[in-house]
């Protein structure tokens, strides 16, 4: 016999009571599948290849690896840092370009408004608010305009610019243990509340005042039970 694992969901009216009743100085998101649905990461690597950004050679590469990713074999940590590395040789302000157009055309339309209202809600509160991503730093520092979170409240897949040229030399991947060392880097070691949504956030979630799980998937379910973290859809993505 099989049991569904669940935790307990709270309505849009919930969810924001429950965070404006913490009065947060610090609140920190994740952003693929928190801010918006989907991935922007990976779509961005896709529409790159469309587009002839990324030459035959490094796309074929790409695939490869992201096909490795998806069936075990190439971790997470891995494939978040590969996936900018890939760019090395091109002009940062020719990626920059790609980033907002790419986010304009594909990604904008899926941001949750119920997660605005709460950013712009909280920003006018005085809340410090960080946006921390395992996706390149392109795509996030865009994406992050349309909530207001400057630049330099972004901790994301990035790596070396060298007189304006990409290199394949990391400065950081976020994901897992290592959203929490980011967090750290940047003097923040016990945020008021956290929101991610999946179980490579469960780590910076563990550290918050309060954790909040948005549109989780199934292995961030299964923690948030055993947590006892409250969970919360947007309506868009709301289990039927």
């Amino acid at each position: 016999m099989s049991h569904t694992i669940s935790a307990a969901a709270l309505s849009t009216l919930e969810f924001h009571e429950a965070v404006h009743a913490l009065n947060p100085r610090i609140a920190v998101f994740d952003c693929d599948g928190t801010l918006w649905s989907g991935d922007a990461g990976s779509s961005f690597m896709h529409w790159t290849t469309k587009t002839g950004l990324l030459g035959r050679e490094a796309t074929d590469w790409l695939d490869g690896r992201y096909r490795g990713y998806k069936r075990g074999e190439v971790s997470e940590l891995a494939i978040c840092g590969e996936m900018v590395q890939v760019y090395a040789g091109l002009r940062e302000d020719e990626l920059r370009a790609a980033a907002r157009e790419f986010f304009a055309t594909h990604i904008e339309r899926n941001i949750f408004p119920e997660m605005l209202k709460l950013l712009n809600d909280l920003q006018a509160k005085g809340c410090d608010i960080w946006a921390v991503s395992s996706t390149n730093d392109w795509v996030i520092e865009e994406g992050v305009t349309r909530f207001g979170i400057p630049a330099n409240r972004v901790l994301s897949a990035r790596v070396a610019v060298e007189a304006g040229v990409v290199t394949n030399r990391l400065l950081d991947v976020p994901t897992d243990e290592g959203k929490v060392a980011s967090l750290k880097n940047a003097g923040i070691t016990a945020p008021d509340a956290v929101f991610g949504n999946s179980v490579h956030d469960a780590a910076m979630l563990a550290i918050a005042r309060r954790a909040f799980p948005v549109n989780p998937t199934l292995a961030l379910i299964e923690r948030s039970a055993r947590e006892d973290w409250a969970v919360y859809y947007p309506a868009s993505v709301r289990p039927t």
